[in-house]
């Protein structure tokens, strides 16, 4: 935890957040948890849909307590012209503005890149979506899903005889949060360092996805090579795969450096394969990589999976369990490294939640509060802005807030 009389490195740093759901809501939470100001706008009827996603605590969405720790929640009809002019006085004061609706909702509420940067040519605005703000595409709707199998991630999981399957979460918008943040604080950087003008950062979903995959179009490019779906193992690097154990558990091997493999070799009582010399490189190896496999999995088979780890790790090859939520929830060295947080509920329930990333030496990022409740701030920004009670009253009444 940070000393309590110090700063974290956001503080100063106000955030409009505009978006819903998970790409542009998990950016803004990532500046939240390091000290900006994140100002969430929400509709007034219903809020941000992910408030009603997955498990829910009396009500409200765990997720949404998680990803919205730390932000100040403002109901505003973006539709109505006085919501409009609120969002428009609080981009006078503010350094970013996230948004991840579809290219040219914005535009249609007066409240697109050029209008706001003619009022405050300082801001930078992080726009997400689908497809980005150009291009033949840029008008169609884009979730994750879409984005992982145009940005080539889909075709590449599972296995070759089976159709192509997706990981269990929403990880093109999580790659896209990421990529808006580095934009944002790159901006934020230039502005201040080279006396530069706000930016507009375009991230689209199938491109942060796209940026992930390795040498995908180098090999097409070089080689015509279009790589394939090969299971629980690593293209093109050997050996690194699943293997089962005796107990009916499984465990992950990377045994794919040069000496890494030795040791591993030695380790499963194969020294003749340790001293092959045409396995000595990669390139060896992935020659014969099946093999390879036979042979770790000839030795995880006749061991339980504790005894492999135990032998594995004193040999100081990487290796691992794959943990499921209960597992995470036990482990010592995540709660070691502070990765399980204890947070009271609105209702006082003990709940653990993920902590933060990456860990800042001397300024750490803090939870300082859960999410909020829908427009749990709406009086105290509007306020802020000069309004009074009266006049926020009036907003209520028409809907606005």
């Amino acid at each position: 935890m940070s000393k309590p009389d110090s700063k974290l490195p956001l503080t100063g740093v106000r955030v409009l957040e505009l978006g819903t759901l998970i790409a542009g809501p998990y950016a803004a939470s990532v500046l939240a948890q390091f000290g900006a100001e994140v100002i969430k706008v929400e509709s007034p009827s219903d809020g941000d849909p992910l408030r009603n996603w997955r498990k829910l605590h009396e009500g409200t969405s765990l997720w949404w307590y998680s990803q919205s720790r730390n932000k100040k929640s403002l109901t505003l009809d973006l539709k109505h012209e006085k919501g409009q002019a609120v969002v428009r006085k609080l981009v006078e004061s503010a350094d970013i503005v996230i948004e991840n609706f579809r290219p040219g909702t914005l535009e249609k509420w007066n409240l697109g890149w050029e209008a706001l940067h003619a009022i405050n040519p300082n801001m930078n605005m992080v726009r997400v979506s689908g497809y980005g703000q150009s291009g033949p595409y840029r008008d169609r709707p884009g979730f994750a899903a879409i984005a992982e199998s145009l940005g080539g991630m889909r075709y590449l999981a599972g296995y070759p005889d089976r159709p192509p399957v997706r990981v269990g979460v929403s990880i093109g918008d999580t790659l896209a949060s990421l990529y808006g943040v580095i934009g944002a604080l790159l901006a934020l950087h230039h502005h201040k360092v080279n006396g530069g003008q706000g930016q507009l950062i375009d991230v689209a979903l199938y491109e942060a996805v796209f940026g992930c995959m390795e040498s995908l179009i180098p090999e097409f490019s070089a080689f015509g090579f279009v790589r394939e779906r090969s299971g629980a193992s690593l293209p093109g690097i050997a050996p690194s795969n699943t293997y089962p154990c005796r107990d009916g558990n499984y465990v992950i091997i990377a045994g794919n450096s040069d000496s890494i493999f030795k040791r591993l070799m030695v380790a499963i009582e194969r020294p003749d394969l340790a001293e092959d010399p045409q396995l000595a490189r990669n390139e060896g190896r992935v020659a014969r990589v099946d093999m390879l496999d036979g042979a770790i999995s000839g030795w995880t088979t006749r061991h339980d999976l504790e005894h492999v780890l135990a032998v594995l790790e004193k040999a100081a090859v990487p290796c691992g369990r794959i943990y499921n939520a209960e597992d995470i929830a036990k482990d010592p060295h995540y709660k070691a490294r502070g990765m399980l947080e204890e947070h009271q509920l609105p209702n006082g329930d003990q709940v653990t939640f993920p902590g933060i990333v990456p860990k800042l030496s001397e300024t750490p990022g803090q939870t300082r509060w859960l999410g909020p409740q829908l427009g749990q701030h709406t009086g105290e920004i509007l306020q802020q802005l000069g309004m009074s009670e009266q006049e926020v009253a009036e907003l209520r009444q028409q809907g606005v807030v």
